[in-house]
């Protein structure tokens, strides 16, 4: 009769499990589907109802952590995920899953310390990359470039993780550097519309302006037709004096984008260079500069400098010269060469008494035995001798 009992007891409990884990099953089945379509608050309030206190179901947690992660409660997830990963210490998508937690708080040096955990059990190139993007966050950039090219070491043709390599030592200033790391993968793919600019772009700020031609000329041959492409070839043709080459490029990428002020003071100073017609050509060009300057003094002394020298060159409007070089020097006190243009621009128009008084003030201020303060000097000589005979 016991016997008898006891079976009965156990097939109870047995039934009793079987239906716990159908009910189990079909809860997470649904919160699946839930999560699927994107109904994760949902999802999450049926997988929440399966957690019992002091019980771990890896399962449910991971489903809970998942339907956290997807919704963007990213702390949530990094908790749970937390806890599967300390279970299961040797399970890599739970590390995995925390990394990416944790850096969608910002929470990198979190994310670093779990990246490393996967690493230690499997060097994933992926993974690798993450981790540098983490180390870039917080501006350690040795960090980052050792991880970046540890993952390049195992993926070579990984364009994402070598712009982000290449753009770093762009950063620190090591263009050879960058020149160097992005060759190899140039060697395989010469026309690679991420990573060649970059290579521009570095033999550009090492100014190497005939190489930094040839990169993004050849990426505007075969289509490449954008603002980068357009502005850094205009900058270079500028730099080679190829005045008309670089005034077709950098007008090509203001049509894409006509938010820079600096390209705007550029393609006037072209302009200016290439002699163009100053009430049609150029004066649009920095009156758009200066009606999008941000209070910038250097570069409102920069633009106000070019209108000077514009109508310095006309040699007939010395009073609207004066009155940029005067803003010019306004804006920028360090200018100093203004002071003696003023000057000049005074003794063009005879007017001997204020040409004096400019020239005095340069030669205050300007070092001796410069070409340009013996220029200013032998000027105000000559015009004190031109003034004492216009004296009766």
């Amino acid at each position: 009769m016991k016997r008898r009992l006891l079976t009965a007891a156990l097939l109870v409990c047995a039934a009793s499990l079987q239906a716990q884990t159908t009910h189990r099953d079909s809860v997470l089945a649904e919160a699946r589907y839930l999560k699927s379509i994107y109904r994760t608050d949902d999802a999450i309030e049926k997988v929440s109802a399966l957690v019992q206190p002091g019980a771990m179901d890896e399962g449910v947690l991971a489903e809970l952590a998942d339907c956290h992660f997807q919704s963007g409660a990213y702390e949530d997830a990094a908790g749970t995920y937390f806890l599967l990963s300390s279970k299961s210490p040797d399970n890599i998508l739970y590390h995995i899953r925390l990394m990416q937690a944790y850096s969608r708080q910002k929470a990198y040096p979190q994310s670093i310390q779990a990246g490393r955990a996967v690493l230690q059990r499997d060097s994933i190139p992926a993974v690798l990359s993450f981790v540098g993007d983490s180390f870039r966050q917080l501006e350690q950039a040795d960090s980052a470039l050792w991880y970046y090219r540890r993952s390049l070491a195992l993926k070579p043709m990984n364009e994402t993780v070598l712009s982000k390599a290449v753009g770093l030592l762009i950063d620190r200033e090591d263009y050879d550097g960058a020149v160097a790391q992005s060759e190899a993968f140039l060697a395989e793919d010469p026309d690679n519309v991420a990573i060649a600019p970059l290579k521009g772009l570095a033999l550009y700020r090492k100014g190497d302006y005939e190489g930094a031609v040839q990169v993004f000329q050849r990426q505007e041959d075969i289509g490449n037709d954008s603002y980068p492409i357009h502005y850094y070839l205009g900058q270079s043709y500028w730099h080679t004096q190829v005045t008309y080459r670089a005034e077709k490029e950098l007008v090509a990428a203001w049509q894409i984008d006509s938010s820079d002020v600096n390209l705007a003071y550029s393609i006037a100073a072209v302009k200016l260079e290439a002699y163009r017609s100053f009430d049609q050509e150029i004066k649009p060009w920095l009156d758009k500069a200066w009606e999008m300057i941000q209070p910038d003094p250097a570069l409102a002394s920069r633009i106000q400098q070019q209108y000077g020298l514009a109508y310095y060159r006309r040699q007939d409007s010395w009073d609207k010269a004066i009155e940029h070089y005067k803003e010019a020097y306004r804006y920028n006190p360090k200018l100093i060469s203004a002071l003696s243009t003023i000057a000049y621009c005074y003794q063009q128009k005879k007017e001997y008494k204020a040409a004096i008084e400019w020239y005095e003030k340069y030669l205050k201020v300007a070092r001796p035995g410069t070409r340009g303060y013996e220029f200013a000097a032998d000027n105000l000589k000559y015009i004190r001798a031109e003034k004492f005979m216009e004296e009766p």
